[in-house]
């Protein structure tokens, strides 16, 4: 492998098990980015020429490159891809007894570029990377090997492969695939989308978050709730399997609320299903008067880059704001983040203000992240994005 050097003092990061070389790093003058190939296999080594260890590069991306190893001849292939899927799938076999979970979250276990979800018989990957765009042969025979899939999908359609120069499609790569499946979270069965769904098809990052709601919606039968931006309707649906008396359902896809309202039918609730932009659709609510007993607002990324700060955190203010105020006197707001440059302490301080601006008090109950099927690399605070709140506003 040819060897990419860094620059005087930016070897620290690394050192401590970051993965990522911005290109800003790279000490262009010894290893010019150009004359790398994007994918290709190289060596990272400090300005004094000690290897750091291994990984591929994309000289188009500001990520200029990802290690996968610390060892200095490692590179990725089959042998290495092998080892680190198949750990993947011992440590999501020793917390899930059902084959319901994320096998595959990128830096997390330790295959940056690589994301894939385990449907029960179905396997929705995401390869977002151009080295890892490399391995995608590989990949599709040693997942095939290693659980004998009936489909495999990929869903390579994300807006981060056009940061790689990569081409945005979803295809099959073995078997069939389903327009939709059934998926079991928290003694709860969902239908859910595969070809065409968003994502990878389902959000297994809530499910601790989910199950953490459950008790206070059997504490209080007949309890009512809204679920906004629900897509298939995860939290709604499981609180009517739990006894809550109604669920409404806001998202603007038409696909999303159908089967959030077929998933809370199954739990033997008829629910209200509410289309549109919903933070528009929030507004309606307040001014119309209405109030639920628990409110969840879990909207996506708001703030995808740092240059969408700014607007992004008007919008979270905003939608924290309108689902307060749709809490009745005595009810639970679950609030949630999926944007890692939003920090938990100021998604936890927009409610406290928000409450303060309407002399309402609020405490919090349950402090969440995501689940353990999405590790959080420990050097790596760009891998921590998911935060949860639960807060009780009493009379």
């Amino acid at each position: 492998m040819e060897t990419i050097f860094l620059k005087k003092g930016e070897d620290r990061r690394l050192r401590v098990g970051h993965l990522w070389v911005f290109s800003n790093e790279v000490d262009v003058k010894r290893s010019p980015l150009t004359s790398f190939a994007p994918g290709q296999p190289v060596q990272v080594a400090d300005a004094g020429g000690r290897v750091l260890g291994c990984g591929y590069v994309n000289p188009a991306s500001l990520i200029a490159v990802r290690l996968v190893s610390r060892k200095a001849d490692e590179g990725l292939g089959p042998d290495l891809l092998r080892r680190r899927l198949s750990d993947a799938l011992a440590l999501r076999q020793r917390m899930f007894d059902r084959p319901f979970y994320r096998l595959c979250h990128g830096e997390g276990d330790f295959l940056p570029g690589l994301v894939a979800d385990r449907h029960g018989d179905h396997l929705v990957c995401q390869v977002t990377t151009a080295g890892m765009e490399a391995q995608t042969e590989t990949l599709v025979s040693l997942l095939d090997e290693l659980l004998h899939p009936a489909s495999i999908l990929l869903a390579n359609d994300v807006a981060s492969r056009s940061l790689e120069g990569l081409e945005r499609f979803q295809k099959a790569a073995l078997g069939t695939v389903p327009e939709e499946t059934a998926i079991e979270e928290n003694g709860m069965t969902y239908m859910v989308p595969l070809a065409g769904g968003q994502k990878t098809g389902w959000f297994y990052d809530q499910r601790v978050n989910r199950a953490a709601l459950t008790p206070f919606v059997k504490a209080q039968p007949g309890c009512s709730v809204l679920d906004a931006f629900c897509y298939a309707g995860s939290f709604g649906a499981l609180a009517a399997k739990n006894g809550a008396g109604s669920v409404s359902f806001m998202d603007a896809s038409a696909q999303a609320l159908d089967y959030a309202r077929r998933n809370a039918a199954s739990a033997g609730c008829e629910a209200e299903t509410l289309q549109g932009d919903a933070l528009g659709l929030l507004a309606d609510l307040r001014r119309e008067g209405r109030q639920f007993d628990i409110v969840c607002v879990d909207p996506p990324a708001f703030i995808k880059r740092k240059k969408d700060a700014k607007q992004g955190l008007e919008a979270y203010a905003r939608v924290n704001e309108l689902g307060l105020d749709l809490v009745k006197p005595g009810g639970m707001l679950m609030t949630c983040s999926c944007s890692h440059h939003l920090e938990a302490e100021a998604l936890r301080n927009m409610v406290t203000r928000a409450a303060g601006k309407r002399r309402r008090f609020a405490r919090l109950l349950f402090q969440g992240f995501q689940g353990p099927d999405h590790p959080i690399h420990p050097a790596m605070p760009e891998t921590a994005y998911l935060k949860t709140f639960l807060f009780h506003l009493p009379e």
